[in-house]
């Protein structure tokens, strides 16, 4: 059973050009240029990348906390408090009056290399009542033979936000992690408007595994944050393989960002391309995303296009980078009056092109325009986490490492 015990589960493009992640180490490398290789497929953005519309609110940015290192996630409590976690290990809080706080938790079983360790975070929507929230991360045990995998477990926080607890551990496990290099882990954490729990997973690096649904690597899984458990309602249930009782999508190469558009039942994930085509994609129940990297031997190919035109049935990014890639990360929507033209963006970090990208969406999730945002476009470095709290600002986690990155809270001038 997934969601209560630890065991091994059974492994078994374009439309908008904008700088985007190299295939070898897409997170670290640094930022690349602006044209595009032959072949490419040509911009439908109405703007032109890296231009803002004539008419944008001006933004303030305001640091909140700094000294952190590779912050990964952030949230907002009702309370108006932050927490955020950094991928070696640590939580911190930041305080509605400032005060920036360590939250003691334990993480001695925290495995961390490369890509993976810390990774993702969201708060229980009932968070006022039961102080629970969830992380997405590496552990050093719950992989095949006792080896590492990455789970997701449930917390609870005290009061005064000095410490958290492990309530439920492991929530979901035997998600499968690349030993290594931990390169492709994943991992975001999101909920849908129906409650849902959504997890989006890496493929580690393993060509097999985006299209296989015997495997949680790869996907989107949908759960039930009480118990873990898959939903009956999921695309695949019933099939008596509990990995695919989990699987709401698949084929994906690295989900590192899942938003939830507010007031519909949208919800996109972000996420990395090979040498090109970074995505944004609008999930449907049992969609398969067109990544198949499964090459000759066994091998991880990379050539093959993100959204391979040859699966049938595969669904087309609403957003794709071209050449070269960004390296998205988190995403969110703006909302509020107070945001002007920008209410209703999707907006995305860019790791490797160092800015925030903001995507129009028209009512059926169809790309409109794409540009930068002017205020953080080259300011801050890698861009990583990005949060619309309830008070209606953009929260923002850099990453740029060796305790120079910061949480940053972004409004509308004036």
């Amino acid at each position: 059973m997934l969601g209560c015990m630890r065991r091994p589960v059974l492994a078994l493009a374009a439309l908008l050009l904008v700088p985007a992640c190299a295939a070898s180490g897409e997170e670290a490398a640094p930022p690349a240029g602006t044209s595009a290789p032959a072949g490419t497929a040509p911009s439908t953005s109405a703007t032109a990348p890296g231009t803002a519309p004539a008419t944008t609110p001006a933004l303030d940015v305001t640091v909140l906390a700094d000294g952190l290192d590779h912050p990964w996630d952030v949230v907002r409590a009702p309370d108006g408090t932050l927490l955020v976690d950094e991928r070696a290990g640590g939580l911190t809080a930041v305080l509605p009056d400032g005060t920036v706080q360590p939250v003691r938790a334990d993480l001695g079983d925290l495995f961390v290399d490369g890509e993976t360790g810390l990774m993702g975070l969201a708060l229980d929507p009932s968070f006022e009542e039961n102080r629970r929230f969830y992380t997405c991360q590496g552990v050093t045990d719950g992989g095949p033979g006792g080896g590492p995998s990455i789970e997701v477990i449930a917390w609870t926080v005290a009061g005064d936000w000095s410490s958290a607890t492990r309530v439920d551990d492991p929530l979901i496990g035997g998600i499968p992690v690349n030993e290594r290099t931990g390169r492709h882990g994943g991992c975001r954490v999101q909920f849908a408007p129906d409650g849902a729990l959504l997890v989006g997973t890496g493929d580690n690096a393993v060509g097999a595994y985006p299209q296989d649904l015997g495997t949680l690597a790869g996907k989107v899984l949908r759960a039930d944050p009480a118990t873990g458990q898959a939903l009956p309602d999921n695309p695949f249930a019933g099939s008596g393989d509990g990995a695919a009782d989990l699987v709401w999508t698949y084929g994906h190469r690295n989900v590192q960002g899942l938003a939830v558009r507010p007031g519909t039942g949208q919800v996109y994930s972000v996420e990395h391309g090979p040498d090109r085509d970074d995505e944004v994609n609008r999930l449907q129940p049992g969609g398969n995303h067109g990544w198949d990297p499964d090459g000759p031997g066994g091998s991880y190919d990379e050539s093959v296009p993100m959204t391979d035109p040859a699966i049938e049935g595969a669904v087309p990014a609403v957003w794709a980078s071209g050449a070269p890639p960004v390296a998205p990360s988190g995403g969110t929507f703006l909302a509020g009056e107070e945001w002007g033209t920008y209410d209703g963006l999707l907006v995305i970090g860019a790791l490797r092109g160092e800015h925030v990208h903001a995507l129009r969406l028209d009512d059926a999730g169809r790309l409109v325009e794409g540009f930068r945002l002017p205020e953080l476009d080259g300011t801050h470095g890698r861009i990583r986490a990005l949060e619309t709290g309830a008070d209606g600002a953009l929260y923002v986690t850099t990453d740029n490492g060796g305790g120079e990155d910061v949480v940053l809270r972004v409004t509308p001038g004036g």
